[in-house]
């Protein structure tokens, strides 16, 4: 019988669409039809389990499922016996704490003897005690921005991406307690095949990692300036260098971060770079 990796993902929640995203864009192919709670790949021995997000950890922990997806917000949160073996890169937040928009705020000292609501207990628990400050924790499950509107506490630690909701509840954020993303967790005791499968998927999540955080350039050079451009875009390894059909002018072909880009961008229009093509890249195997 063939081994299978099993898989724990959101069934649904914030998680879920990126999830399923970076699994097919690693040419895993599954139906992940409408209310569908298990999947099996057509073409990779892995088996979707579609799960709460709060269960994950519990579930990788028992084994029930190998490895899961899953915010390391609730990770820390549970507290569950599993490794992180790959940062995902998606579903970037931050846990943080946020009081009335009309209320002033120095410094962490302001939070001593308030009450703050919230859905990670453990996380602003651990934060208070880290910087001494005696706080009543009001622990609720969902709609935690209203707290202080309603009279149930005097603050929140809530997860915040844009802001829009804390702006939209009259609330702004003062303290950042954790900042979150999606990571790939492992049951600690898998068997050398599924460890062996565990590999193969996370060098696929890489090269899809890699496409996304790189583009691919292309541009026309004079061939007086090859020199500085190169030093410019170093590449993988180095800039590939093509003659063009007027001898005085090169094209150069390379990669760039993102983070980089407009910067590098910048440096090679002052050399004379011209025609500059920008294609995106879809897998990048280093």
């Amino acid at each position: 019988m063939e081994t299978k990796l099993k898989i724990a993902i959101q069934k649904s929640g914030r998680l879920n669409e990126d999830s399923i995203r970076i699994l097919k864009e690693a040419g895993i192919e599954f139906n992940n039809g409408l209310n569908k709670l298990k999947a099996e790949a057509y073409n990779f021995p892995l088996e979707v389990f579609f799960l709460r997000d709060d269960d994950i950890p519990q579930y990788v922990e028992d084994g029930i499922a190998d490895i899961g997806i899953v915010g390391e917000n609730v990770l820390i949160e549970k507290n569950k016996k599993v490794s992180i073996v790959n940062k995902l890169g998606f579903g970037k937040c931050r846990l943080s704490i946020a009081i009335p928009k009309n209320e002033k705020y120095k410094s962490i000292q302001d939070l001593e003897g308030k009450r703050i609501a919230t859905s990670y207990s453990v996380i602003l628990s651990k934060f208070l005690k880290k910087n001494k400050i005696n706080a009543e924790i009001h622990e609720i499950s969902g709609s935690v921005e209203i707290a202080p509107s309603i009279g149930l506490a005097d603050a929140i630690c809530d997860l915040v991406s844009s802001g829009s909701t804390l702006f939209t509840n009259g609330l702004k954020e003062v303290e950042v307690v954790l900042k979150s993303e999606a990571v790939l967790v492992s049951n600690n005791t898998l068997s050398k095949s599924k460890e062996n499968i565990l590999e193969k998927l996370i060098f696929r999540i890489n090269a899809v990692k890699k496409a996304k955080n790189n583009k691919y350039i292309l541009l026309n050079a004079p061939n007086k300036n090859l020199d500085a451009i190169c030093k410019i875009l170093p590449g993988m390894k180095s800039p590939t260098i093509l003659p063009l059909a007027d001898k005085r002018w090169s094209s150069v072909h390379s990669v760039v971060n993102e983070n980089e880009f407009w910067d590098i961008i910048e440096k090679l229009k002052a050399k004379g770079a011209e025609g500059i093509l920008v294609i995106p890249i879809e897998k990048m195997i280093v």
